[in-house]
């Protein structure tokens, strides 16, 4: 149910004697006024008249909260329980009112969901066999393997995939949006946010394809002003323990770089922060280095203020591995050995913890089952808009050479 003012009649500007009502299992209290009540019920103060059998006049009722769009297709109906409460009858009467309802096509009962105002939308989405899925690059180690995950959940569900990038800059997303919203083919959206952790011009754009009832899923990531639902690593355990297992190995100097511009890295940093909290270590400003989209990959450019910040550290806690990799490269031109020096650690266990000389020790993203849970989960929402598909994978630690114990 829709949230509903808990406040007394008269600071509503109701009439004193409005009706009080209790909505469903979180007992929230609202008022309606006697011109809301059930067609065919008329207020006599202490009672209602009864003028229809009583299951007509819920059916009466309801049918009016939609014509007057109280009730809009596509929401959630009130539970059999808090219509027996604000009608004060039995469950046997509220559940053939809704047997009534759901033969003539006016609600829809979804098996351990709940019960919904038919959207002849909704129907049509399941008849639409495409998704769009917007991630921020094709290339680089986790991208093109969450999109097989997506591709092969969708494939074979009979889905095809439509495929875009926004090479995480706004203006590319708004594009992509718009073109999905003015072509209004596909039956779900699967999204990479664009820079997540700073303001998104786009988001009345998303609003929209909620409005048009098409379901959406974040990927990695989310913007937290939409109540959108996200698959990704739980990033502030990624911090967390990755800094743990740093302090586990002696190290208390521990500086960090850390993406600006996205909720990952803004979500890493405050695991980071709190594991070293946990331990009674302060958070030094001067040996965090914030880097935004371009500077993480021209990490060479920033190698002076990189050198400076990390100077008295005894190891870094990097953003993903590719930050770390590059990390690595700047230490080796510059004389600092790893770990013999300073120890590394990072986030995503990909190809590239391994490929240098040094192996990184990382925390390890799901990738390809990323992907597919994504999907798996977009089908469901497809199937019921009530279906709550946030999911967040949990993470462990790799170990690697490039940390070493030094107590």
């Amino acid at each position: 149910m829709d949230s509903v003012a808990k406040r007394s009649p008269d600071k509503l500007g109701l009439p004193k004697r409005a009706a009080l009502l209790r909505t469903g299992d979180q007992s929230d209290v609202c008022w309606l006024p006697p011109g809301s009540l059930p067609a065919g019920m008329k207020d006599k103060g202490n009672g209602m008249e009864k003028a229809t059998p009583k299951y007509m006049e819920l059916v009466g009722w309801i049918n009016e909260q939609i014509e007057t769009k109280k009730l809009v297709p596509g929401q959630k109906m009130y539970s059999e329980n808090t219509l027996k409460e604000m009608f004060g009858v039995s469950r046997q009467t509220v559940r053939h009112a809704i047997g009534v309802l759901e033969n003539e096509g006016i609600i829809r009962r979804i098996q351990g969901s709940g019960t919904y105002i038919n959207d002849n939308r909704l129907a049509n989405l399941t008849k639409r066999m495409r998704v769009s899925v917007v991630t921020t690059y094709v290339d680089g180690y986790i991208f093109p393997r969450t999109i097989q995950g997506i591709e092969s959940v969708l494939l074979e569900a009979g889905y095809s995939v439509q495929i875009a990038f926004t090479n995480n800059q706004h203006g590319r997303e708004k594009t992509i949006l718009e073109d999905i919203i003015s072509r209004d083919e596909v039956s779900g959206l699967i999204v990479e946010p664009t820079k997540s952790g700073i303001p998104n011009p786009n988001l009345r754009l998303y609003q929209e394809i909620r409005k048009k009832r098409i379901p959406v899923i974040f990927i990695n990531s989310f913007y937290p002003q939409l109540k959108i639902p996200h698959v990704s690593i739980n990033d502030h355990m990624a911090g967390w323990k990755m800094t743990k297992y740093l302090l586990s190995m002696g190290h208390e100097k521990i500086g960090g770089i850390f993406k600006l511009d996205d909720g990952q890295g803004q979500a890493r940093f405050s695991g980071y922060m709190d594991a070293m909290m946990d331990d009674g270590l302060e958070v030094e400003d001067r040996q965090i280095v914030w880097v935004d989209t371009e500077e993480k990959q021209h990490l060479d450019k920033a190698a002076g203020k990189v050198l400076e910040r990390f100077k008295d550290c005894t190891a870094v806690f990097c953003y993903n591995d590719e930050v770390a990799f590059g990390l690595l490269d700047i230490f080796k031109k510059n004389g600092i050995r790893v770990p013999q020096d300073i120890s590394v650690a990072s986030v995503d266990d990909s190809e590239l913890a391994i490929l240098g000389e040094v192996p990184i020790a990382s925390t390890p993203h799901p990738m390809e089952r990323l992907g597919g849970k994504a999907a798996e989960n977009l089908l469901r929402m497809i199937k019921d808009p009530g279906f709550d598909a946030t999911y967040e994978f949990e993470v462990d630690v790799v170990p690697r050479r490039s940390v070493r114990k030094i107590k």
